[in-house]
């Protein structure tokens, strides 16, 4: 997903799709540890997921201060 997609949904949406990110992220961190994960690529993916979502809400923080 890209950041002007994640622009155009609410900030609910975006704080409920930060969580399952970050539940995702834990639940592949167990698996790597584990030695069950076969999809190492989508640690990458969603940390960066994770990173996009944090800047939009960021950006949106910003702008209500300033605005």
């Amino acid at each position: 997903m890209d950041a002007a997609d994640l622009r155009t949904k609410t900030q609910d949406e975006l704080t409920d799709q930060l969580q399952e990110l970050k539940k995702e992220a834990l639940n592949l961190r167990f698996q790597r540890a584990s030695g069950q994960l076969e999809a190492t690529a989508r640690i990458r993916q969603v940390r960066r997921e994770i990173a996009r979502v944090r800047t939009v809400i960021g950006e949106r923080n910003r702008n209500v201060v300033q605005g």
